[in-house]
């Protein structure tokens, strides 16, 4: 087949850009930016475009189908032009449903944790040689891909996103799925600029629980009171398996997972990871891989990119998270300080997305640095006036973090100011962000 990505820098659009190729098919693809890694990885297998920007003349006259991702604009100049020619357009998420409607689609859902729980499973079923497609949001060590289609995988592993399939399919992308096994770990408002209210969010999760396969399964996370309300009023015919926290303590700066067999030592750490080992525990058993088998593979488990991910670093402890929702924040601050008690925390957090810069939504991180003994607050104001958004003051973010000895920084170099007043090595340092923290770069902790 021929297929054509029209936005194809995107993280998922890329990699089942090169998943394609590798099994045969002709791709192309136009994009108006390129970021690494997609860019050299594109450019590795020849499927970069030739020049940035769209042009309805870059889709080959015989496309067979058009692939396309949340970055373009229904506007779009080559997707008018698919449209007018009549040719089949997906969105990614149904692409991936039509290659595998013959599959037992594992699909994780859920505001936070569904990559972590992701990248768990598919680390076990490698660690035991066991055969499946996967569709991943976060580069994983040992992967060249994060997206797999085979032909002969009796299961596919999907991540399940919530936000929105395409330019021109406004629903979730994990409606598209209808999975035979589903998981979901937690719900926590997020994407305010599509779902104006915590109800509206909290109905696409409804809406994908009643999109099970009937027969199927549903695993979901006991402690969440939204997630179990919806688990327990769901009326269609499904297994349900509750989970909980994993039975864990911390000796030094060392987790141990407390199993039948004694104490097993983890690399990740924190109360919200010892809950996404038991979601992926209780789904791997749904896979045929026992307890016993997923302790072993889960010993060797290093995390996913971005999430709390240790950073080379001569003067402190540094870790690198994506978490950017008040929730993700609130977690990730109580892990660290939970592991490494005896440092002092330094929390760094970028408000990057529309949600976290909108006023209205910016009071539900009222607590969530608490933990932190020093917290840091970096945004572009650049960024909010493209935006036609209101100002944001120092005042104002105090108030609404809950912290008077908040500091607000704007730029990059204030935020390197911040990070060489670490000067001891008796702290630990906590990057938190979904953007690049105005493109500050990770390799100045290694001169420090």
């Amino acid at each position: 087949m021929k297929y054509h990505f029209i936005a194809i820098g995107g993280s998922a659009m890329h990699n089942l850009a090169l998943a394609l190729h590798d099994a045969g098919h002709q791709i192309t693809g136009s994009d108006d930016a390129l970021y690494e890694p997609a860019k050299s990885r594109l450019e590795h297998s020849n499927l970069a475009p030739n020049t940035l920007g769209f042009d309805a003349n870059n889709i080959p006259d015989d496309c067979d189908a058009v692939i396309l991702g949340m970055h373009a604009k229904p506007h779009n100049v080559e997707l008018l032009a698919a449209q007018e020619r009549g040719l089949r357009i997906y969105s990614y998420p149904e692409f991936i449903y039509e290659q595998s409607k013959q599959k037992t689609r594992v699909v994780i859902a859920g505001s936070h944790g569904k990559t972590t729980i992701t990248s768990m499973i598919l680390h076990v079923m490698r660690y035991h040689d066991k055969e499946i497609d996967y569709l991943v949001g976060a580069q994983l060590d040992g992967f060249d891909r994060m997206v797999r289609l085979s032909e002969d995988a009796d299961f596919i592993l999907i991540e399940g996103d919530e936000y929105l399939s395409s330019p021109i399919d406004r629903r979730p992308k994990f409606l598209w799925y209808q999975p035979n096994i589903a998981l979901l770990s937690g719900i926590s408002w997020d994407h305010i600029n599509v779902f104006q209210t915590e109800e509206i969010y909290v109905d696409q999760f409804r809406q994908f629980l009643e999109s099970i396969v009937p027969g199927g399964s549903l695993t979901y996370y006991s402690n969440d009171p939204k997630v179990k309300d919806l688990a327990e009023g769901l009326t269609i015919p499904a297994r349900k398996f509750s989970y909980a926290i994993a039975e864990h303590e911390i000796k030094g700066a060392q987790t141990h997972l407390l199993t039948e067999e004694g104490p097993l030592a983890v690399s990740i750490f924190g109360s919200h990871n010892m809950a996404n080992i038991e979601g992926a525990r209780w789904i791997c058993q749904q896979l045929g891989v026992d307890t016993a088998d997923f302790y072993e593979a889960i010993a060797s488990f290093k995390g996913a990119a971005k999430r709390l991910e240790p950073i080379t670093s001569n003067k402190a402890l540094v870790f690198k998270d994506f978490a950017h929702a008040p929730s993700k924040v609130r977690a990730t601050c109580d892990a660290v300080k939970a592991q490494f008690a005896q440092l002092k925390l330094y929390a760094f957090l970028e408000l990057h997305t529309y949600s976290s810069l909108t006023p209205e939504f910016i009071t539900n991180y009222h607590g969530a640095l608490n933990g932190a003994e020093t917290a840091v607050v970096l945004y572009d104001p650049e960024a909010i006036a493209l935006k036609g958004m209101q100002p944001l003051s120092e005042p104002f973010l105090k108030e609404a973090f809950g912290r008077d000895d908040l500091k607000v920084v704007t730029t990059r170099e204030a935020l390197i100011q911040e990070i060489d007043r670490v000067n001891d090595k008796e702290s630990v340092i906590l990057m938190m962000s979904s953007g690049n923290f105005a493109r500050f770069d990770f390799g100045y902790f290694k001169g420090i």
